[in-house]
């Protein structure tokens, strides 16, 4: 299985020499940005196992880009209920809920864990991508603009 290398602020290392320590500066504002960058991106490896016994690699979403389009959605309320007909952090509505495997957690979003609902919500990005999210995906950079 594929490691995650945790990137760091002391581990970048700019085109002009050695690693940013400390200092100020454009430098390590530059960076702070570029490992916030990489962190907002970043994708887990971890092992789905298919019915017929094989295994395989499947990416998944980071969790920060969960939480942020969470907080677009509904302000980061993970057991929301607005009355729209969409529920949970990321709105899901309760077809959809039901068609990527939500049922097995619970009978609605917000009456999921924040995990419970993002295990959907990879089902939910397989099936219709994140165009399922069109204006926070857009948003949050994961649909470009058109």
């Amino acid at each position: 299985m594929p490691s995650i290398r945790r990137i760091s602020r002391e581990s970048f290392v700019p085109t002009g020499g050695g690693p940013v320590r400390g200092g100020g500066g454009a430098e390590v504002a530059v960076a702070a940005a570029l490992v916030a960058a990489f962190a907002a991106v970043a994708v887990a490896a971890t092992a789905v196992v298919l019915p017929d016994g094989r295994a395989r690699a499947a990416a998944t979403v980071a969790d920060l880009i969960w939480d942020d389009l969470a907080e677009c959605e509904s302000d980061g309320d993970w057991r929301t209920d607005t009355g729209n007909g969409y529920f949970g952090g990321l709105q899901i509505w309760p077809p959809t809920w039901e068609e990527a495997g939500g049922l097995r957690f619970a009978d609605r979003p917000d009456h999921a864990s924040r995990r419970q609902q993002t295990a959907v919500a990879e089902e939910i990005l397989r099936m219709q991508g994140w165009e399922a999210w069109p204006v926070c995906a857009r948003e949050i950079g994961m649909i470009g603009d058109e």
